[in-house]
């Protein structure tokens, strides 16, 4: 059995639990409400999916996601048009990229190490610039864009942003020179180097497009909950994680899929729902979703060596 299908094999679970304990659990309208509040969290997975293949992580994804969309409504609230509020959150995000992949290339400090550190900086600098407060009255076409569904679809207007840039992730991944690149330094930076590969650049760029995307993130996040708090996205980063990692991507980077990563986040968002549903409390969601993470670092190992050790008694048996 491969990973992708007992992913599969999860999620039939889940849908099985939340169908038995909510009459409403398979409605069209679950179904959107599960891709709504994937919104934010999916489109940072594609940048987390690609730093985690490149063989680094990036705990600061919420943060920037926060102090994003902390920016938008602070620079909204002092009479800024909201477009350049926004085009502002986006700078913000590339430079926040860019200084976690200056201290890790430049500085060769580990990556865990300087996300955390640069998590807790973010989130800092956003309660700095707003406070215990928070800004609430954006126009009704920014607000109507996070709630709203395509005409004629029960997908949100945020998911299939997400849509289209996972198509251009997918297609850099497994048809572009890049994408080899990239796995090829997963599997050793030292021999990339020595083959020519631009190393720093890559792994620069790749911290500067997880900081685009989780400031893109933070924009929807505010559009969603028509709302601009120090505190938004706060956690997060433990979905996200645990979505790249579910997916199959290797924690030591050089191995996975997007098509698995896909997989890993439609079953934690379905897991939070059915748990939701299920009137469970919130403490409970947290641990079961920790539980997958270490399922999903673990569960790859476990499963080669029971594989390996199949192999070996059938070559015994064979001989």
């Amino acid at each position: 059995m491969s990973w992708e299908a007992l992913l599969v094999v999860l999620l039939v679970l889940t849908i099985a639990f939340g169908a038995a304990h909510s009459p409403v659990f398979l409605s069209l309208r679950t179904i959107s409400a599960i891709m709504g509040e994937l919104s934010e969290s999916s489109v940072m997975v594609l940048g987390m999916t690609l730093i985690i293949i490149a063989a680094e992580i990036d705990l600061s994804v919420a943060s920037i996601l926060g102090v994003s969309s902390v920016l938008t409504g602070q620079l909204y609230a002092h009479h800024c048009p909201l477009a350049l509020a926004i085009v502002a959150a986006m700078v913000f995000g590339i430079a926040a990229g860019i200084i976690n992949a200056y201290f890790i290339i430049e500085r060769m400090l580990p990556s865990l190490v300087v996300t955390l550190g640069t998590m807790a900086l973010y989130r800092g600098f956003a309660s700095v610039l707003i406070g215990d407060g928070g800004v609430s009255n954006f126009p009704d076409w920014f607000t109507s864009f996070g709630v709203a569904t395509i005409p004629g679809t029960i997908v949100p207007w945020p998911f299939a942003i997400f849509f289209v840039l996972a198509v251009g992730v997918w297609w850099l991944l497994q048809r572009s020179y890049v994408g080899r690149q990239i796995y090829a330094l997963g599997l050793s930076a030292k021999a990339s180097e020595f083959s020519g590969i631009p190393v720093a650049r890559i792994k620069t760029i790749l911290f500067a497009l997880s900081g685009l995307l989780s400031a893109a993130a933070g924009v929807i996040y505010t559009a969603r909950f028509s709302s601009s708090r120090a505190s938004n996205g706060l956690g997060l980063e433990l979905d996200v994680i645990t979505m790249v990692l579910l997916g199959g991507v290797s924690i030591f980077g050089g191995r996975g899929r997007l098509t698995g990563v896909l997989l890993g986040m439609i079953l934690v968002a379905t897991v939070r729902k059915a748990l939701a549903l299920a009137d469970v409390p919130n403490e409970v969601h947290d641990a079961v979703i920790g539980a997958l993470l270490i399922f999903a670092v673990l569960g790859p190992n476990l499963a080669g060596m029971v594989k390996e050790r199949w192999r070996a008694s059938m070559r015994a048996k064979a001989a």
